[in-house]
């Protein structure tokens, strides 16, 4: 019954872009998650839904080797990944692909005539309830409705975290900061197989010694997280299990390093009190 991934190509390759396209050997996932390392070395995720069986990278660099992660969510479990390489066009070709985005500027196809109302805009995105150990973000959507939401900030060591937000919320709290320190905030709203913004914010969060009222009023509503346990492990996989002694989380994330050593974001709803790391 567990579905499996077929095999991942590259296609249309641009000096900007390349066109990604896999197959599924069994089964149904839930959705996809194609991960890859930009032009700045930083991890980036692109989240994909059920149906579609390929997806267009943007923003690539001419001349440039990637290699491409795709991932498929089914259920808590992401299973893969499925892998290729791809190297993107040359940067001699720049001047055509240029003339093409002109060209449509002056006369848009009639498609995109009928379609602009229906994509998403990002309004503004402001920080707010600033603590020494968090930040809480809101964002306002002034038009359309995106699938969901991604927050991208380094933390104190500068290592890139990636945030997943769902598509109803309209503000989020990052915790585990370091006291009396900038950060930036980027907020990027994914539509379809598109990742539009990003929207982004600077915040420095209060001095170690600073109080923070709404903690103290309220010291008894805020849960607590109990022990993380390693259980039914095998070459390839280990299922994690924590505890909650007291309250009610909305939703819990797991993060750890893969063999690549590049950093993983495994998001879980409220209700979950198990996961397994494939």
């Amino acid at each position: 019954s567990q579905p499996q991934l077929g095999e991942l190509t590259a296609s249309h390759i641009t000096p900007s872009s390349i066109q990604l396209d896999w197959s599924i050997y069994e089964g149904t996932f839930d959705s996809f998650m194609v991960q890859y390392k930009d032009a700045q070395g930083q991890p980036q995720a692109l989240a994909v839904d059920s149906g579609s069986r390929m997806v267009t990278v943007p923003n690539l660099v001419p001349s440039r080797h990637y290699k491409f992660n795709l991932y498929g969510v089914w259920g808590r479990k992401r299973l893969g990944p499925v892998s290729t390489d791809a190297v993107t066009g040359r940067s001699t070709s720049t001047s055509w692909f240029t003339l093409l985005c002109v060209l449509s500027v002056a006369a848009p196809a009639p498609q995109e005539e009928k379609e602009p109302p229906s994509q998403p805009q990002l309004g503004e995105l402001t920080a707010s309830h600033v603590t020494p150990t968090s930040v809480q973000l809101e964002w306002t959507v002034p038009e359309g409705t995106f699938d969901s939401f991604t927050v991208q900030y380094k933390d104190a060591q500068g290592q890139p975290q990636v945030l997943p937000v769902d598509s109803e919320s309209r503000t989020v709290t990052v915790s585990d900061l370091a006291p009396s320190r900038r950060y930036k905030f980027n907020l990027y709203g994914v539509w379809g197989r598109k990742r539009l913004g990003p929207i982004s914010t600077d915040a420095v969060t209060g001095e170690g010694g600073s109080p923070v009222p709404l903690e103290e009023e309220k010291p008894a509503t805020q849960p607590q997280l109990g022990e993380l346990t390693a259980s039914s492990v095998t070459p390839t996989s280990v299922q994690l299990e924590w505890t909650i002694p007291e309250g009610t989380f909305d939703s819990f994330t797991v993060q750890y390093k893969d063999a690549q050593g590049q950093p993983q974001v495994l998001p879980m709803d409220g209700g979950s009190r198990t996961v397994t790391v494939p």
